[in-house]
């Protein structure tokens, strides 16, 4: 009479002990969390893992756009979480995104201790300023890449493009911000033409630029490849030959009238 026999036992695995992972392997685990997973979490698992969360090259590309003020203190509590990455990046940091909680405080802060940043991106508020914008990017020489969204008012791009000569991508969204009145302004266009001749992609979400101010950005921004100028319903391109310049000038040309349906935004309104 045949026996059954008892299956296998599987010998337990002893458990990781993860002090005693390579630096190399906690280090690319580490820069694959956000900012407050490590601060609040990751360093505290034990002593390697806070030295290798204050290693500079953890922090030379800080996202924080998507943590939700609900978090602790809010955006206080974000802003002093932004701080610490900052000064845990001891300069070497070269893009950050700080989302909707910057303030000019916060804008100085990074200036003043990352003058190697080519990228800067967030949502403008009420406690950030034209003035605070500027005096922040004259310390960025080396910024290649600025996107502000929530825009509500002209910024003075002129000073921002003579402060960053190489700027590269300049992405600009005011399709979120209800616009009350409908009226024709190239005073933005007009600056970028002027004082951004190095542009390879540019985006004005819901400008009010007109057909003037985009002949100026074709005339002198030489280099410019991408163009996207969806919402921007003061452009007419059946006048004339806009559009045939539009197309054979940009390699990567987006209609006023395109979809937004890929942008990270909701336009819930219309100019007209």
């Amino acid at each position: 009479m045949a026996t059954s026999s008892a299956p296998p036992q599987v010998k337990d695995e002893d458990p990781i002990n993860w002090a005693e992972l390579p630096s190399e392997l906690m280090a690319s685990i580490l820069v694959r969390l956000s900012v407050v997973d490590i601060l609040e979490n990751a360093q505290k698992v034990c002593k390697p893992w806070r030295c290798v969360s204050k290693d500079r090259s953890i922090w030379r590309k800080v996202d924080m756009q998507n943590l939700r003020n609900g978090l602790n203190s809010g955006k206080y509590y974000l802003s002093n979480m932004c701080r610490q990455a900052i000064d845990r990046s001891d300069g070497g940091m070269v893009e950050i995104n700080i989302g909707r909680f910057g303030t000019d405080s916060l804008l100085t802060y990074i200036a003043d201790r990352s003058s190697n940043l080519r990228s800067l991106k967030f949502a403008m508020n009420v406690r950030i300023t034209n003035e605070g914008l500027v005096l922040a990017v004259a310390k960025l020489p080396l910024l290649e890449t600025l996107e502000i969204s929530s825009l509500w008012f002209n910024l003075n791009l002129k000073a921002i493009g003579h402060s960053c000569p190489k700027l590269k991508t300049l992405k600009l969204n005011c399709s979120d911000c209800c616009r009350f009145e409908y009226k024709c302004d190239d005073d933005d266009a007009l600056a970028i033409a002027e004082s951004m001749p190095e542009l390879r992609e540019l985006q004005l979400l819901a400008n009010r630029l007109t057909n003037t101010g985009l002949n100026a950005i074709l005339d002198n921004c030489l280099h410019l490849e991408h163009l996207d100028l969806r919402q921007c319903l003061n452009i007419n391109l059946s006048e004339g030959d806009m559009e045939k310049r539009c197309l054979e000038r940009i390699k990567d040309f987006r209609r006023p009238n395109d979809s937004t349906a890929d942008c990270p935004f909701y336009v819930a309104f219309s100019f007209r």
